[in-house]
Parts: C-alpha cells; structure tokens; sequence
C-alpha cells in the first residue's frame, strides 16, 4: 500500500475530527456507515484535490535525488560529491533534440554550442562548436584558470608600508590587492579583507617604536604594473561609463568609490586615491601620537627594494576567494588584475600583454588547445578576443573534474541560476525555473554578445558541461538571454535516452 501525503489528506483528517465536535450524535450503525463512507472517499478526495486547491498545493510527487534539489547552501562541491560514473550518459541525439530547438536567437546574430560528458568528454551537441567568438565575460573563466595555476589557491597578496627614500617619509607599496577596504581589516570578507586603517593603525605603532617624530609624508609605490594602465582594446564609451579603469596594483573597492555601488564613474588613479585615503587614515592614527601627516601624497621616484623591511602589511583574501567572487560578479578590474599578477607570477611582465600570453599559457598547459584562441584582454570587455565553446567546455572540464585540483577552488564562483551572481534573477519563469538552483554557470554579456559556459548535473545524476555563445545579437532582444536559460535547463532535465 502506498502512503500518501499532502493537504488533501490533512483537509481530510481535519475534517473528521470537525465533525466528531460539531455534529450531532448519532445512532452506531449510521456512524459505522458514515465512517465506511468516508474511508472510501479518501483516495478519491486525494486525487482531485490539487485541482481544488490550486497551484499552491501541487499534487504528492516523490522527491528528487540529491543532486537535483535546489542547495541549502551555495556551495558547488556539494551538488558534485554523489556523483557516479555509472550514471548513464545521454545519447547525443536526444541532447541535440532537447537543445536545438530552444538555441535559437531572437533577430538577428546566431548561437554557436557544445555540450560534453565531463568525465568523458564525449561530445552530446555541437553546433559551430569550433567556431572562434567574440565570448564577453566567459573569458574571465580562462584568467581563472590561469590565476589559480600560476599563484595558487591559497596565496594571498601583501600591501606593505616601508621606509621612504628620504627621512620623514613612507611608502605604501602596493602588491595586488585591489579589494582594500578603507576601514579596519574584515577577516570574513572577501572585498576589504585588508583595510587601510588597520594599516595605518600599525604603521603608526612601528613609527612610534622607531622614534619617528614631527611630519610624515605619504610616497606610493605602484611599479609593479606596467605598461599602458588602460588596454587600447577597450572602447572610451565602456571606459567612460565605469566598466573598468586605469589598472594599478592597489586599489580600494575594486576601483570603486564606494563597494556598494558597481555602476557609474570609477577613481581615474585609483593608486593616488588608495594612498590618500591611506594618508588620511594615517593622520588620524597619528594624532595623539606626536605625528603629522603632509598634505597630498606623491608617487615614490622608484620602485622600493623587494627586501625593504616592512613597518605594517595587511594581506588580501586568498586568491581562490577572489576568483571566486570575480566570476559571481563578473568583475572586470580584479579579472584584468589577476591576470597581470599572474603574469608577474610567472617572470612576465604586470602589462597587458603580458596578462594575455599568461593566460593563454596557462589554459593550453592545463591541456585545452588554444591554437585558434585570440586574447586581447583577459576580463572578456574588449571586442577583439576570440574563444570557441568547444574551448570553453574543455575549461569547465577541467575545473570540474579534478585533474588539476587547484582548478577546483574555482567551483563556487559558478553564478547558480536563479539564486546568486549575475545569474540570481535569471530562472523565473515557466521555461527556465526547472533549472533554478541546478544550472551553475558565467555569464558573458556584451551589446551585441551573450554568453553562458557552465555545468549542471542531469536527471540521471551525469555531470554535464556546456558553452553557448551568441555573436551579432540584436541588443536589447530579451528572448537571447531566455534562449541561453532554456538550453542549459533543457540539460538538467535531462535523461536524453
């Protein structure tokens, strides 16, 4: 016998134990009669009572396996631990069946897609799959690679204070981190891990202990960079509107004024601003310390010894956490950072180029072919790169299933759809909500680009990885970013057998 559950079984019990209250008494027989009634009508009242009670109340279904429910937390590991190499692998054709349809732009432009196995890399849908595109953001799924190859998941970068050239000076020298926060240090985050007035706050103990006395003067040192501290690729119009800015090796907010608003006018040398901000917080530390601190902060004439004493540092998060939140917010400053320490990482040059090759180096050594793969900055902003969504999934591939265990701390940056990052109010409606908390993957948008690479495990518990990729797009068509959405929900509905 099957046990049944649901409001209509609870109405039902609710209702007898009404009745025994409210009703009159009545003689047995009619109550054994009654009662016969009413067990009977139990199983019928079950099933027409979602009807009655609308979509609120959805008919008892049994539940989804593990892999198939919505997290209880954001964290891409879980969603991956049961998986089972004999899950069944679906049958290409019944993939193409269940994507092609729904892979369709709205006016103009076209989509070019794969999707594999992961653990096989067998290919279940190609269309155009070869193809170099322009892929926007996706890109920065590629810089993560190469950072996480390159300085490792644990490093962490260090902004120092030194000794200055001259007495009565200090250098802020800056080594990386472009999330400083300008408060005290936060350890629980990830943007203002390192603050500056916990900096300050040290910097003034070590100059106390020193002997320092009288006026302070504020150098920064930001030579780890170099090159043009804006890439010639992007457009001004992108420049202009705050999608990215001048990069130096230290920075507040990710080049923000304020964290909490990601959108409009960025510091034109956010360096300048992070040193004064820095002497700012100085001065205040300072007061009752016999300190001053000199109006106006300079740029040091030179770039300070690598083994100069430090009188304070504060260390970022952890470059796995900062990759992390790059891809969840799709972050064009600390993508482009990343790759120029990256570069550093490896002897490299901290420019532009030299971010490029890195990351192209990195990908290919991580045994993704990049033959046709042209990179002409590393946050996917710049119309001039081209990357194929064969080459994407082979990215996902690779972080997905474990060859290369650094890769895997990049898993919880995945946007989940309908839940978090760039794709949090994504999957809402009819056509793409059985994807809502399943479909993990980076978006890539442009004015005329869109862009999703990412994996979902199927309803068969199978490890799936894809790439969609639209060129040419009609700006503004709403059904583009829909057609993405369907396409990755039609895979984690899938059995396709």
């Amino acid at each position: 016998m099957t046990k049944t559950t649901g409001q209509g079984s609870l109405r039902a019990r609710r209702s007898r134990r009404a009745g025994s209250r409210e009703g009159p008494r009545r003689s047995w027989p009619l109550a054994l009669a009654a009662l016969l009634l009413l067990v009977l009508a139990i199983p019928a009242v079950l099933l027409v009572a979602p009807g009655f009670l609308g979509p609120g109340a959805p008919a008892p279904t049994p539940a989804p396996p593990a892999w198939q429910q919505a997290p209880a937390t954001l964290s891409a590991p879980q969603v991956l631990a049961p998986l089972q190499p004999s899950a069944p692998v679906p049958v290409p054709a019944s993939v193409t069946a269940q994507v092609e349809p729904v892979l369709m732009s709205d006016g103009g432009g076209t989509f070019t897609g794969m999707v594999q196995d992961a653990l096989t890399g067998q290919v279940l849908f190609d269309r155009g799959a070869a193809e170099g595109r322009v892929p926007a953001s996706n890109l920065k799924l590629l810089t993560a690679v190469a950072a996480l190859r390159t300085l490792g998941p644990d490093h962490r970068f260090t902004t120092k204070v030194v000794q200055g050239p001259a007495a009565g000076q200090v250098v802020l020298v800056g080594g990386g981190d472009v999330l400083l926060g300008a408060g005290d240090s936060q350890p629980q985050q990830v943007m203002g891990h390192a603050g500056l007035a916990t900096l300050a706050a040290v910097t003034v103990e070590a100059l106390k202990t020193a002997g320092a006395t009288g006026d302070i003067k504020v150098l920064v040192d930001d030579s780890l960079f170099t090159g043009p501290a804006l890439n010639p690729n992007w457009q001004s119009g992108d420049v202009e509107a705050g999608e990215i800015t001048s990069l130096y090796p230290l920075a507040l907010n990710s080049a923000r004024f304020d964290s909490a608003v990601t959108a409009g006018p960025r510091p034109q040398d956010a360096a300048a601003t992070a040193a004064e901000e820095f002497a700012g917080r100085l001065r205040a530390a300072g007061a009752g310390a016999g300190l001053t601190v000199a109006a106006g902060v300079e740029r040091s004439p030179g770039a300070s010894p690598a083994n100069a004493a430090a009188l304070a540092s504060v260390d970022s998060a952890t470059v796995a956490e900062q990759v992390d939140l790059m891809l969840q917010v799709s972050d064009n400053y600390l993508a482009e950072t990343m790759g120029r320490m990256a570069a550093v990482a490896t002897g490299r040059p901290g420019s532009n180029d030299g971010a490029a090759a890195v990351v192209a180096a990195e990908v290919r050594a991580a045994g993704v072919p990049t033959d046709t793969v042209k990179l002409v900055d590393v946050c996917g902003l710049a119309m001039g790169n081209q990357v194929s969504a064969r080459q994407f999934t082979e990215v996902v591939r690779a972080i997905t299933t474990g060859a290369d265990p650094r890769l895997r701390a990049a898993l919880d940056g995945f946007p989940v759809g309908g839940l978090s990052g760039t794709l949090d109010t994504r999957y809402g409606d009819a056509t793409t909500s059985g994807g809502a908390g399943l479909v993990r993957a980076k978006t890539g948008t442009l004015n005329t680009v869109l862009a999703l690479s990412g994996y979902v495990v199927d309803a068969d518990g199978r490890l799936l990885v894809f790439s969609f990729i639209g060129n040419g797009l009609t700006p503004g068509a709403a059904g583009n970013k829909e057609a993405l959405d369907r396409a990755a929900t039609a895979l984690a509905g899938c059995g396709c057998r």
